[in-house]
């Protein structure tokens, strides 16, 4: 099983994309959450500059945060610095869009958006409105400033069988978030075949967070909690601010997203509530909420384990149809990678 690198747009990200590289890893990401992070764009610029193989992922971009013409740019754009070597993922903006207290696009408008940005991509032409008025476009300056020759790999962010349709009809592979279950995989991968996709099975990466546990070391205990934190803390967010999720989880985990709001002093309901939900979202947890961060979550969203235990899990996701695992290092990047790109498959 490949396996790959996902962080946070920050200066200093390319250093970590040469140590991916150099230890072997498939891919390196960064997330496209504007008012969280830096620009995944720029960063990604600056890992082209310095690997030659790795592949570099932007996860996600959405309509609802990008047009179509400045998408299509910036994606031919990194193309042209890392030719063959760029993958977009696309996504309806859940998270994006909710920092901006607004709500994610639609599936209609995630595969229209999807449909337009490959081709584009491709050297094609695409539709292009604002209000009323619509026109068919390309990118003009082809060859000399951006590169529509060399394939783009495309991904369509899913958690369901709707968005992993839009995979099947637009010939993408997928990608997930904190999606562990075997079964779960098993219906995406239903729903993107019965959609009718591209033949074969394009890929599919799960992004999640790993903590290699030591001899007689505590699966749920500080350490694991630090290292798996924010992809639980993400579940949790999410159920903060959506209360219908929030009323299908367990009486613990409903605490937990209550003991959340709380603490960010803010409630479910309230116009600002995103101010204050996603500070510091998919960074490393302060040690005071440790206590939210649950087993279970632990066990459902992450992986921890036993170098043997991890390994078995990770045979597991590839019978299930997963081709990369993504993890996202947040208490020491340098070590937890070097730790990750010992576990051999």
């Amino acid at each position: 099983m490949r396996k790959g690198i996902v962080v946070t747009a920050r200066p200093g990200v390319e250093d970590l994309a040469v140590q991916a590289e150099e230890l072997g890893f498939s891919s390196f990401w960064v997330y496209d959450t504007p008012v969280l992070h830096g620009d995944p764009f720029v960063a990604l610029g600056l890992c082209a500059k310095v690997t030659r193989r790795i592949k570099l992922g932007i996860g996600v971009t959405s309509p609802a945060l990008r047009s179509l013409p400045a998408a299509a740019g910036a994606f031919a754009s990194l193309n042209a610095l890392a030719p063959g070597r760029i993958i977009c993922g696309v996504g309806t903006g859940n998270t994006a869009r909710r920092t901006l207290g607004m709500a994610p696009t639609t599936t209609a408008e995630l595969e229209n958006f999807t449909a337009a940005l490959q081709s584009l991509c491709a050297g094609g032409t695409a539709e292009y409105r604002e209000g009323g008025r619509a026109r068919d476009i390309r990118l003009l300056h082809a060859g000399p400033y951006v590169n529509t020759t060399d394939p783009i790999e495309f991904l369509v962010a899913a958690f369901g069988p709707k968005a992993a349709a839009v995979a099947g009809r637009r010939g993408t592979g997928i990608l997930s978030f904190g999606l562990l279950a075997p079964e779960d995989w098993k219906a995406l991968h239903d729903a993107r075949r019965q959609a009718g996709g591209a033949p074969g099975d394009p890929a599919s990466y799960v992004m999640t967070a790993l903590h290699v546990l030591k001899e007689g070391e505590d699966p749920h205990g500080d350490a694991a909690k630090d290292a798996t934190g924010h992809i639980v803390m993400s579940l949790l967010t999410f159920a903060a601010d959506n209360p219908a999720f929030a009323e299908r989880l367990g009486v613990e985990e409903r605490d937990a997203v209550r003991s959340l709001l709380s603490r960010r002093g803010t409630v479910t309901g309230a116009p600002d509530r995103h101010t204050a939900l996603y500070a510091d979202y998919l960074g490393r947890i302060a040690p005071a909420d440790r206590d939210l961060i649950l087993p279970p979550l632990i066990d459902a969203l992450t992986l921890v384990g036993t170098r043997d235990g991890l390994l078995a899990r990770f045979t597991a996701l590839a019978h299930a149809g997963i081709d990369e695992i993504v993890i996202q290092p947040v208490v020491d990047p340098p070590a937890e990678m070097a730790e990750f790109a010992k576990l051999a498959t």
